[in-house]
């Protein structure tokens, strides 16, 4: 099943209406054609109190790259860094607690933007790629446009003794080494989309 955030709300997609609607609350939508799916998307975007949207299709596939085209599409890379002690990083972007990423550069793929964009924020070197982790979509506005960005997640080892060196031209003031199950401080003030990523990787 694909989801998109919309902040803290989500879109999901999925082939079964019956099993969706008896499990989940929210705005239920059986695909029809793309003109009523932009208007969808402009609807759920300016409906704060719905906070989930089931767009229902058999090709789900099919679906998903026809809500894609109702925006401009952003191609990102980004680490969750794991240390010798079992930890993992966490920056301050912005007062907001988030992963190190950043958007593909030209001719890049994923992992090499991923490990650039990671080593450019934090200024750790030495790192080792492990696996790919996940992919997670969310959407902004910029100059009035709508972006979905998607964003390919993989796991990264640290172990270097040297602290992090952080790119405060991208407003990272701040980090911490954290704990799976001590991650409050996390929860309280972050993106559902990095919730989503550590869930994937059992640390929260």
């Amino acid at each position: 099943m694909y989801k998109v955030f919309f902040n803290d709300r989500t879109v999901f997609f999925g082939d079964d209406f019956s099993r969706a609607f008896l499990k989940h609350k929210g705005l239920f939508y059986k695909y029809n054609n793309f003109m009523e799916l932009n208007e969808l998307v402009g609807l759920f975007d300016s409906l704060n109190k719905i906070n989930n949207l089931y767009i229902l299709h058999e090709n789900i596939l099919g679906v998903f790259e026809e809500f894609k085209a109702c925006f401009k599409v952003i191609e990102a890379g980004g680490g969750v860094v794991l240390n010798d002690r079992g930890e993992f990083l966490v920056i301050l972007r912005n007062g907001i607690w988030d992963l190190p990423k950043g958007k593909l550069e030209k001719g890049e793929d994923f992992a090499t933007a991923a490990m650039r964009e990671v080593e450019e924020e934090t200024g750790l070197q030495g790192l080792k790629m492990l696996d790919p982790l996940s992919s997670t979509y969310h959407t902004y506005k910029l100059k009035g446009k709508r972006i979905l960005k998607k964003t390919k997640w993989f796991v990264m080892q640290y172990s270097g003794s040297a602290e992090p060196v952080l790119q405060a031209e991208e407003g990272i003031s701040d980090y911490r080494w954290a704990k799976a199950g001590s991650t409050g401080f996390i929860r309280e003030n972050t993106f559902a989309s990095i919730l989503d990523v550590l869930y994937m990787r059992n640390l929260l």
